[in-house]
């Protein structure tokens, strides 16, 4: 049974879109999809359970989705085109849907747990997402070829550990980036309690109080971090930067960080 935070996203993510487009049907397909979530469940129970991780289950799957079609939609409205529509294999709906395909399901590889789980996401999304591109693109498979290929390479580029080339891939990254206020950290705070390597990235996620983005002032989207500690900005520097510059997206993106009622500090 999803959570009322997960129908909570959900809404928010079909309220971004346009109501009887591809991406549209898509995102209504990926959310009543009994297996989909079911996959997103048990891979949250190996990341938070099992290893002691964050959250990467079907709220964050589903936050970074929404992160990506907000940036998508200012990207649009700044007249940026995603590299579907730039190489006339589709329009800003097709783009919308590898972006939406990639974002929901980029994590469903924690099943098996961290190392290389972007491979692992990527061979547990392919049928997934040939099966739902059979639904919504049922007479074209061109639709269908340059779809599941921007969005596997979103799925296998979002860790930041190989060269990614289109502005799609390029979103999931920084919308995963994204995703690091202290609710996606409050779990394994509860649970493992121990100190062990690298529990600061559990201790700076938990001091980000606030990720906001909107349309920027002299770029198409502005990311802003509030946070209730300086270890967050260790977030900022260590996880969610290096994402950023390698993103085909990072020339279009305003990033500022800073502690509460403080003047932030401009990165990009």
């Amino acid at each position: 049974m999803k959570s009322p935070k997960e129908i909570s996203i959900e809404k928010k993510i079909l309220d971004a879109l346009v109501p009887g487009s591809v991406s549209y049907l898509t995102a209504e397909l990926l959310m009543a999809d009994t297996e989909i979530q079911l996959m997103q469940e048990y891979a949250n129970t190996v990341s938070i359970v099992r290893l002691g991780y964050n959250d990467h289950g079907p709220v964050h799957m589903r936050k970074v989705t929404l992160n990506a079609v907000t940036m998508m939609n200012l990207l649009h409205e700044a007249g940026i085109k995603p590299n579907i529509e730039q190489e006339n294999s589709g329009n800003l709906d097709d783009a919308l849907t590898a972006v939406i395909l990639a974002s929901f399901l980029h994590d469903l590889g924690m099943a098996m747990g961290r190392q290389d789980h972007e491979l692992y996401s990527m061979s547990l999304a392919n049928p997934i997402i040939d099966r739902i591109l059979a639904q919504v693109y049922p007479s074209s498979i061109e639709k269908r070829i340059a779809v599941r290929s921007v969005a596997l390479e979103g799925i296998i580029g979002h860790m930041a550990s190989r060269r990614i080339h289109s502005i799609e891939a390029g979103l999931i990254l920084v919308a995963d980036g994204c995703d690091m206020e202290k609710g996606r950290a409050r779990i394994p705070m509860v649970l493992n309690t121990e100190a062990k390597a690298g529990d600061i990235h559990k201790y700076s996620a938990n001091s980000i109080e606030k990720v906001a983005i909107h349309k920027g002032v002299h770029k198409p989207v502005r990311i802003t971090v509030d946070m209730s500690s300086d270890v967050g900005f260790f977030q900022i520097e260590e996880v969610m930067l290096p994402k950023i510059n390698m993103s085909p997206v990072k020339p279009y993106l305003e990033l500022y960080a800073g502690l509460q009622e403080q003047e932030p500090k401009k990165y990009l």
